[in-house]
């Protein structure tokens, strides 16, 4: 039966390479974007109109939202997708040479985006049948890793695992799964023409992951292939 999912971000990369497989699949998809008229998804939106919805939402604004909610008003949600995400500046964001402006505005979206998303669109998930909320973190957020530079992009990530992992534990009795994804190193524009798999490989390993994945899930951090993470 086809499902309703929500994805940020939609326009481009992870976002864009995720409403294509769905769609191609018969899913229909909720193509949130600050610009959903941006040559990738509108070229979409002309290919498979009865099964996107372009919508405009900027994902670090309270009014964005709540307007991208009103829009969408009661609809289910099967899968909300919190994919839209920076990385922060190339530059000056070690331990010892940080732009703390961008550091602000990495938190803003990698963050506190996630997080009021999920709170406005509950509701549309609790009226589904998937009931799933996922977030696209990152491995770099693994402090078990042991890693080093990149601290805004990293912190972001972390910072954005426990955020979900105690958003996960106050819905999970609503019977509403929360589950975190490395998508791998992909071919974006983030993450550089020589990273390891293209969009296509990391969007077909998350949506066959989530498909699997229930409540007995919640909480999870794993790759886009269903490996788990250390924390």
């Amino acid at each position: 039966m086809p499902q309703t999912w929500m994805i940020t971000g939609a326009n481009r990369g992870i976002g864009l390479a995720l409403a294509t497989a769905l769609v191609a699949r018969g899913d229909h998809v909720i193509a949130a974007a600050r610009d959903p008229a941006s040559p990738g998804l509108a070229e979409l939106v002309a290919k498979h109109s009865g099964l996107v919805t372009p919508t405009a939402l900027d994902v670090t604004s309270d009014a964005s939202v709540a307007a991208a909610k009103a829009a969408l008003a009661d609809r289910p949600i099967d899968v909300l997708v919190n994919n839209a995400g920076v990385y922060g500046p190339r530059d000056k964001q070690g331990a010892l040479d940080m732009d703390f402006d961008a550091w602000r505005d990495v938190f803003e979206v990698n963050v506190y985006a996630p997080l009021r998303v999920a709170h406005a669109f509950l509701p549309n998930v609790e009226a589904s049948q998937g009931r799933k909320i996922a977030t696209i973190s990152s491995r770099m957020g693994s402090i078990a890793g042991n890693p080093s530079g990149a601290l805004a992009y990293r912190s972001s990530k972390s910072a954005v695992n426990m955020a979900m992992v105690v958003f996960g534990n106050a819905v999970r009795e609503r019977g509403v799964s929360v589950l975190l994804f490395h998508p791998g190193w992909v071919q974006t524009d983030m993450g550089g023409g020589g990273a390891d798999i293209p969009p296509t490989e990391s969007a077909a390993g998350l949506i066959g992951t989530i498909d699997r994945s229930g409540i007995a899930e919640t909480n999870s951090f794993r790759t886009w292939t269903g490996e788990a993470i250390a924390w």
